[in-house]
């Protein structure tokens, strides 16, 4: 008996109805990216393994998708290799990985074409990456990122114009209930220079990052077998205790961080992308300033920003922040870099469990010809072509059959409108339009029958 075929975890097909959906998300999205001047871009599934390592930190590295070398991939190892264990067999058997995110493949890219490159550039991206993550609500193992990204400008425009299309894109689904959490590594280096940190930052901002998922209490557990000593934890504690609004937390937060130069760089940063942001009128009561925010992500050096609904258990829909010395580890120095990007995934998630979804109209052929008889069909090739000509989305039932069974294939496609293509229609060069959803229907000439429906999409 054969078995059953099944999906690997963490991955979905999409029928018709997600497609239509996902498509609106997707087309959306891009004409907010395309009216801020971003140009599309796409790179491989696969990159080499030298490019993805050491670039999200050890917890990332550990979620790759290593892929096995084609061929006799066992014939460069060793038994001592398997001795070993994974980390001298590992390099040996693979050296490509499914992308894990947009933006290392992107720097790889802008490195490799910077002499064919118009700084600064604005590109966008959308297509799938792939993590092995835990499958959960909203957690896949393949999903689409759509990013936006500006490379070649330490200029902080750039951060409000990304945080600016977030809330634009946002209006576009008709979406409010979410929040922005802005913050800057920076501020982040300071908080961990003044709690005695700064030799385990890294670690440190991991840990951090964990606070809304195990609570403070945990958090301040890892930080004690960090190294922090109580005065230091105190210190963090009252960091966090900050509030008020975004001016009234930057403010105390500069008298917490007197003795660090890089955390008052940061507070001054955020100061300034907040006034651009407010410039553009995109400043809002949803922008929030949050110095747990830490992004788990290590190459981020400035901005960091992150996007959560408020209203459903949802994770992160929107992220992403700057990230300066990205294409510096392949070789090119000094090319500034600020990106943002949407989760499609969750933001379909999101729109749907929120009823949020359009109802769209014509989605599927907008007319079907139904023929009685293989003449009727020949005839009908011809008014489809017609019809297609002007426009209009329709089909031809591929072969002639009962009334009831192509009246039902148009009901179950939700076809609005039918002609009837029989003899005397054929004799007379008048069809019958049938109205699917009133079950009225009207005779008219092919032309008759174009102008009726233009008139009625318009």
């Amino acid at each position: 008996m054969s078995k059953k075929p099944s999906l690997p975890k963490g991955t979905r097909d999409f029928g018709p109805e997600q497609m239509f959906k996902r498509n609106f998300i997707i087309e959306t999205i891009k004409k907010v990216f395309e009216k801020y001047g971003f140009m599309p871009l796409e790179t491989p599934a696969m990159e080499n393994l030298s490019v993805l390592t050491g670039k999200y930190g050890d917890e990332g590295d550990q979620l790759l998708f290593r892929i096995l070398n084609s061929g006799d991939f066992l014939s460069k190892t060793q038994p001592a290799d398997f001795e070993e264990g994974t980390k001298s067999l590992v390099p040996k058997i693979s050296e490509k990985g499914l992308k894990y995110d947009l933006t290392v493949p992107f720097a790889r890219y802008v490195v490799m074409n910077r002499n064919d490159i118009t700084f600064p550039f604005k590109r966008y991206q959308i297509q799938p990456v792939w993590r092995a993550d835990k499958p959960q609500k909203g957690r896949y193992r393949e999903f689409f990122q759509c990013d936006a990204d500006i490379v070649g400008t330490d200029s902080l425009v750039c951060e409000a114009e990304l945080l600016a299309m977030v809330q634009e894109v946002y209006k576009c689904f008709a979406f409010d209930a979410y929040s922005i959490s802005i913050s800057n590594r920076k501020i982040l280096e300071g908080i961990a220079e003044v709690c005695g940190a700064k030799e385990e930052f890294s670690r440190f901002c991991v840990i951090l990052d964990k606070l809304d998922k195990i609570g403070k209490e945990k958090v301040f557990d890892e930080l004690a077998l960090l190294g922090l000593n109580k005065q230091s934890l105190h210190r963090l504690d009252q960091i966090l205790a900050l509030s008020g609004n975004n001016v009234e937390k930057l403010d105390a937060l500069l008298s917490l961080l007197n003795e660090s130069e890089i955390g008052q760089k940061g507070i001054a940063e955020t100061r300034e992308t907040l006034d651009n942001l407010s410039l553009l009128g995109f400043l809002t009561d949803k922008v929030l300033v949050d110095f747990t925010l830490a992004r788990g992500l290590s190459y981020y050096t400035g901005m960091i920003y992150e996007v959560k609904p408020t209203t459903i258990k949802m994770g992160t829909i929107t992220a992403g922040g700057r990230y300066d010395n990205l294409t510096g580890v392949f070789g090119l120095e000094g090319i500034s870099g600020v990106g943002i990007s949407f989760g499609i995934d969750r933001i379909y998630d999101t729109l749907e469990e929120l009823n949020l979804f359009p109802q769209a109209k014509a989605r599927y052929s907008k007319l079907l010809i139904v023929s009685f008889d293989d003449a009727a069909q020949k005839h009908s090739l011809n008014l489809l072509s017609k019809l297609r000509a002007a426009g209009i989305s329709a089909e031809l039932y591929p072969e002639p059959a009962k009334l009831k069974k192509q009246l039902g294939y148009a009901d179950k496609k939700g076809i609005p409108y039918v002609l009837l293509v029989g003899s005397e229609e054929m004799k007379n060069l008048q069809y019958t339009l049938k109205y699917m959803e009133t079950g009225n229907q009207d005779s008219f000439s092919i032309e008759d029958v174009i102008k009726h429906l233009l008139e009625e999409t318009n």
